[in-house]
């Protein structure tokens, strides 16, 4: 290879100061002008993926460079035409919320600076801002500020934390040495509701208990946690020369927003010496509502909690928090410090060296966004926001039970569940309640793709309903009072459809 003088290197990577600036400026003011018109947009272009390939292209990666204010250009088009808008004020799907315009601009700024959060001597100062992020989020919630926490991608991974902490403290042999398997065939026990997400899945598959690990318990008649079945299946299994070791309760269900009786199943964990956790990736904020349910304040008992900030805080995905009340459980579950690591510490002073706390070693800055918007918003703030989400899911569920063709089935937090009924069809029958769930998966599925309003559902007690989740704060009650017009007109032209084609 030809010798490459280097002296005045020229990186094909670098921009000038002019013309960064020129690009960023550009940038923005289409990031702002597509921020002030989204409400006019489809909520998705309900396109196929072969429509979005054809806009991308499918050439050969380029032999030589282009532009980089030629290709920001083409990027927004990109993203802004061919995506389905979380930030749109009718999009009530999944538990992601609308992205705070602050929290863009703190993505920005730490791409920039760039910092890694694995180690404190990297990153001094966000290091800190995480530390104080935690806290924050801690103290607005309720649980203990002297807790260990950290930022994490999201909810399964904010689950993850704890649950690998939770094997690690009450295994009653070296985990961290002999595995996750109990010895001499004891089989480690996990018990959680029939209601609880899928990262129970994940965690018992990758952290090598299987799936049979897992007890699922029953719901009472609000989709809660059944305690005397609880205590029940742990007894039943300490008798069969079980495990147990965790009880997982949830601040905020994926489904309906119930919450478990976690006061109840702290008593319970703390009698039978079992860790208990709380998956609060979507309820725990509204614990800091003046009249949260004292089941929900009672995630402040938990040993760990999850919290999504991408959720009800309003953060750019990604950003999950992890908080353990015992700091030092999370050192000591991952602590390793191999030879080529050398981080000095500061005598006399604390610093937390994030790669010991969680799973990644490097690590981007995802608390600046959260930071800018706790400290933008404030305690208040976020109070009033979420407060509004739940005033319009309880407005939704009210316009249901008004409306002669919907059926209101459930409300929880600021999640409110309904189907359409169509006029003159009684409910009840084997053959009516599967015709409506037909009807109602396929209405979900025209709804998603017509670009007015984004639902997803659930099945409850064998009904499939539509299912509209509040965490935007652009919703208005104006937004919720389309909704059932859109829901009964759609529903009504499947009905005819279905019904022309069975010659009724």
């Amino acid at each position: 290879m030809k010798q490459v003088e280097l002296r005045e290197r020229f990186a094909p990577i670098v921009m000038t100061a002019e013309e960064f600036r020129a690009a960023g400026h550009r940038l923005v003011d289409r990031i702002a002008e597509f921020l002030d018109t989204v409400q006019t947009r489809p909520v998705t272009p309900n396109e196929p993926p072969h429509v979005v390939r054809a806009a991308l292209g499918d050439g050969p990666l380029p032999a030589q460079g282009a532009p980089p204010q030629e290709l920001l250009d083409q990027a927004a088009t990109l993203l802004f035409e061919h995506s389905v808008l979380s930030a749109h004020p009718r999009f009530w799907g999944y538990i992601y919320s609308s992205a705070a315009p602050i929290g863009a601009l703190g993505d920005f700024l730490a791409a920039a600076v760039n910092p890694n959060v694995g180690a404190w001597n990297l990153s001094p100062v966000a290091s800190e801002i995480e530390a104080q992020t935690v806290r924050w989020i801690a103290e607005l919630i309720g649980y203990p500020t002297d807790c260990g926490g950290l930022l994490v991608s999201g909810g399964n991974m904010a689950n993850f934390v704890p649950f690998l902490v939770a094997c690690k403290v009450k295994a009653d042999w070296d985990a961290s040495r002999e595995g996750l398997r109990a010895p001499a065939g004891r089989l480690l026990r996990i018990y959680c509701s029939a209601e609880t997400h899928t990262w129970i899945h994940k965690a018992a598959d990758l952290f090598g208990m299987g799936m049979d690990a897992i007890r699922w318990i029953g719901a009472d008649a609000d989709l809660r946690m059944d305690t005397a079945e609880l205590r029940g299946r742990i007894a039943e299994d300490r008798t069969r020369g079980d495990l147990p070791f965790i009880v997982v309760g949830a601040a905020g269900s994926v489904s309906t927003g119930a919450v478990d009786p976690l006061p109840e199943l702290a008593a319970i964990a703390r009698e039978q010496g079992l860790w208990f956790h709380v998956d609060g990736a979507y309820g725990a904020i509204a614990a800091a509502l003046p009249d949260a349910s004292a089941d929900l304040r009672g995630l402040a008992l938990a040993d760990s909690v999850a919290v999504d900030p991408h959720k009800w805080l309003y953060a750019p995905v990604e950003a999950g928090c992890a908080l353990v009340r015992n700091r030092g459980d999370l050192f000591k579950t991952f602590s390793h410090r191999p030879p080529y690591y050398h981080f000095p510490e500061h005598e006399g002073e604390e610093s937390v060296n994030y790669f010991e706390h969680g799973m990644q070693n490097s690590r981007g800055f995802r608390a600046l966004k959260v930071w800018l918007a706790l400290r933008q918003v404030g305690r208040e703030g976020y109070v009033r926001m979420v407060a509004d989400d739940v005033r319009l899911a309880q407005a939704l569920y009210r316009i249901a039970q008004e409306d002669p063709e919907l059926e209101a089935i459930t409300q929880g937090l600021s999640i409110t569940t309904f189907r359409y009924v169509p006029r003159g069809l009684k409910a009840g029958s084997q053959g009516t309640e599967e015709y409506l769930n037909k009807l109602n998966e396929e209405l979900m599925t025209r709804l998603q793709a017509g670009g007015e309003t984004f639902v997803t559902n659930a099945v409850i007690r064998g009904k499939f309903v539509l299912r509209a989740c509040f965490v935007n704060f652009h919703s208005t009650l104006a937004d919720v009072e389309a909704l059932p017009g859109i829901v009964t007109r759609i529903g009504a032209e499947v009905d005819k459809e279905w019904r022309r084609s069975a010659g009724l």
